[in-house]
């Protein structure tokens, strides 16, 4: 991917920025991804305990590229501190594959000392079955697993593994498995 490109994708990204937003990149020796959050409550001023976010990820790889949109509700889960929990649905794209997988997503804020930067563990799991698969795929496997932690103040880093499985109808096809860092700019 050439560097006009990745600069045109994040100043789109940046165009939508509000306040309780997000932008990063994280990258490995083979990959490039692009990532960014809007949290929707904020624009429409709703103020509830969910919280809705709207995410877009743009993932090169060396044999392919994908893009994706998902929305999700967020929530404190009640009686284990720390613990967030999202639930929502997103869209795939690559070529001669699109789907649309459940996704749950669970962040657990360690109980460290105040000396000590937040950190935290995300795992994200996305599942798209046959029904919810179109053009030539036949189901969507999606984990990660990331350690983040605030560095400074609104600027986040984090390591991270993901597992991205496209079963095709006629073969199936690990799109993407690999580890990865990054950052990321929360507005």
């Amino acid at each position: 991917m050439s560097i006009k490109k990745l600069f045109f994708i994040i100043l789109l990204l940046t165009g939508f920025l509000q306040a309780e937003n997000s932008i990063g990149i994280d990258v490995n020796k083979d990959d490039i991804e692009v990532l960014g959050s809007i949290n929707i409550n904020a624009l429409a001023d709703y103020a509830n305990g969910t919280t809705y976010n709207l995410t877009a990820k743009y993932l090169h790889t060396a044999g392919d590229n994908m893009t994706s949109l998902g929305f999700a509700g967020q929530n404190r889960l009640h009686g284990v501190e720390g613990l967030t929990l999202a639930f929502g649905l997103k869209s795939v794209l690559a070529s001669d594959f699109l789907a649309f997988p459940f996704m749950v997503k669970g962040i657990y804020d360690f109980p460290l000392i105040d000396a000590i930067p937040t950190t935290s563990l995300i795992v994200d799991f996305a599942y798209a079955p046959s029904v919810l698969s179109f053009r030539d795929a036949q189901n969507y496997i999606d984990f990660r697993a990331e350690l983040n932690m605030q560095v400074i103040s609104n600027i986040d880093i984090f390591v991270g593994y993901r597992n991205i499985d496209t079963r095709y109808v006629e073969y199936d096809k690990t799109f993407n498995d690999s580890f990865y860092f990054g950052m990321k700019i929360n507005f």
